[in-house]
């Protein structure tokens, strides 16, 4: 007898999620895990959408566990903790991103680097220990082990803020952990989307030298003067191309497109690296160049839990907010049709605490 979404588990829910390829949105009842002991349970206000949201709702990858609640930029008020929980209260602000479980004892684990655990489990559609699917922030409320909970800072705003869960550590991290967070570096940023205008504000804010690079050259006026960037490049005028090659020490690429990177590794000092955050279908891997210039090409997957933290406080600091348009849930698919054209300035956030209607 298979047990229903509503009565797997004790904790009533209520969500919109998609029940099928088509992508389409619709109410939805089911039920969370009671608060373990370990457990913080926090209704959900704002919560992000990614543009893998999308991907995942319309089954593009494969890999879609129907129904999908999507969501893992999920930003709440602390409403009951379980009795070992030491780092939160109730009423305190938390969010929770890409990741909700992790096996604690790995060597990625032990380097606060749960989001490579090999037994790493993602806030969505994914399979939890206890055998259930996760069901991600579309939803009006969550029940997360503590660790994979981050303290929200008292200056950041909620609902600006919680795309930094997702696209704001997906190109944090690589700038930290690949060098590219030094003043002065001269840093390449491909696509000025919803992680590309963020990575021009990490990389502004770590003192680099930022230099754009588009397909468009709409694009110019707001790198330039909306977001500080130090140059543009147009891929598409290959004179530019060829009068900036060798000139950066490091290019995170957020385009999910096919694109061919060679002209990409040609603008790479020797040594430089280039960061692939973006999805695309397929690449073609320009040998010869990383060879002659000792270039790199590396791939990269969110963060961990302590990185998180840290982006979240060097992002208050540093006054680093996505540029956000907010949404009630009821315009969800209303949203995933104007983020599937790109019709978007930057990142859409649903106001689900103030929209969502429990029935």
């Amino acid at each position: 007898m298979t047990t229903s979404l509503e009565t797997q588990h004790p904790v009533k829910a209520f969500a919109w999620a998609a029940n099928d390829s088509s992508g389409t949105f619709a109410p939805l009842k089911f039920s969370r895990r009671a608060t373990g002991e370990h457990d913080v349970q926090f209704k959900v206000l704002y919560c992000g959408i990614c543009h893998s949201d999308l991907h995942m709702s319309k089954n593009d990858w494969g890999f879609t566990i129907y129904p999908l609640i999507p969501g893992h930029e999920i930003v709440g008020v602390v409403t009951e903790v379980g009795s070992k929980v030491e780092k939160f209260k109730i009423g305190d602000k938390v969010g929770v991103g890409c990741v909700v479980g992790s096996c604690r004892q790995c060597e990625e684990c032990n380097n606060d680097q749960e989001n490579y655990c090999p037994k790493m489990v993602a806030t969505l559609n994914w399979v939890y220990y206890d055998g259930t699917i996760t069901y991600g922030g579309f939803s009006n409320m969550m029940v997360t082990d503590e660790h994979f909970v981050v303290p929200w800072p008292e200056s950041l705003p909620l609902d600006s803020g919680a795309p930094l869960l997702c696209a704001g550590i997906t190109t944090y991290a690589p700038m930290r952990r690949y060098g590219l967070d030094k003043p002065g570096l001269r840093v390449g940023v491909v696509g000025l989307g919803g992680i590309g205008h963020l990575s021009v504000k990490f990389a502004k804010a770590f003192g680099c030298k930022v230099t754009v690079i588009s397909t468009s050259i709409d694009k110019k006026k707001e790198a330039i003067e909306i977001f500080g960037a130090d140059d543009f490049l147009l891929s598409r005028d290959e004179e530019q191309m060829q009068a900036a090659a060798g000139t950066l020490d490091g290019i995170i690429d957020t385009v999910s497109a096919n694109h061919p990177l060679l002209p990409l590794v040609s603008l790479l000092k020797p040594h430089g690296k280039l960061v692939l955050i973006g999805i695309p279908p397929t690449i073609e891997l320009p040998v010869f160049p990383l060879l002659a210039g000792g270039k790199a090409i590396v791939g990269t997957l969110a963060g961990g839990m302590k990185e998180t933290e840290e982006m979240l406080e060097f992002a208050a600091k540093h006054k680093i907010v996505p540029e956000v348009e907010i949404v009630p849930i009821d315009y969800l698919n209303t949203a995933m049709e104007r983020l599937e054209k790109s019709d978007i300035k930057y990142r859409f956030v649903v106001d689900v605490g103030n929209s969502i209607k429990v029935e």
